[in-house]
């Protein structure tokens, strides 16, 4: 296997990492016994879920040419429309039949993986300066995490790591 492709299980790695982090983070309540500090990560979720979603696409771009010239955009769409068709049909027809059934979109006749992309196309960015926003902010945070969830896992069965045994012995 050549560096770059090693290099792109790692960032696959970096992704499943920060999904895992974000997923560590309290659950925002509004009860009356919510602990108010749990509140201050508003905007972080969104951000770093982008920010994972990013890298896992850049890890199949890795993967898929063997190259290690990726864009350097964190536009979401562009970068699954930067993976070989084969890799972009395969994510679609997962994404039908994984989440899907458990994230249904009325607004799309034939939901795919496109339009949540292009949905948070910007989320990394726009949720990175939350505090400047001048337009409303919408992020489907379960129906992302899914897709994240999907794309890692499908990116995960491209490869296996095992030990390796020599061909000679001493």
């Amino acid at each position: 296997m050549s560096a770059r492709l090693s290099t792109a299980i790692r960032i696959g790695e970096a992704a499943r990492a920060i999904l895992i982090k974000t997923r560590s983070f309290p659950e925002r309540g509004f009860g009356e016994h919510e602990d108010l500090r749990h509140s201050n990560h508003i905007g972080v979720e969104p951000m770093l879920l982008a920010l994972s979603m990013e890298l896992a696409l850049k890890a199949w771009f890795v993967f898929d040419y063997d190259d290690p010239k990726i864009a350097k955009s964190h536009n979401l769409i562009k970068l699954f429309e930067s993976l070989k068709p084969e890799s972009q049909e395969k994510l679609d027809m997962e994404f039908k039949r994984s989440v899907v059934p458990y994230h249904p979109n009325g607004f799309f006749m034939d939901y795919s993986i496109r339009h949540i992309l292009y949905q948070h196309k910007d989320a990394f960015i726009d949720w990175r300066y939350l505090h400047e926003a001048n337009k409303t902010m919408m992020f489907n945070q379960s129906a992302f995490e899914a897709t994240l969830e999907m794309v890692l896992r499908e990116f995960e069965k491209r490869y296996h790591i095992g030990p390796v045994k020599p061909l000679w012995r001493s």
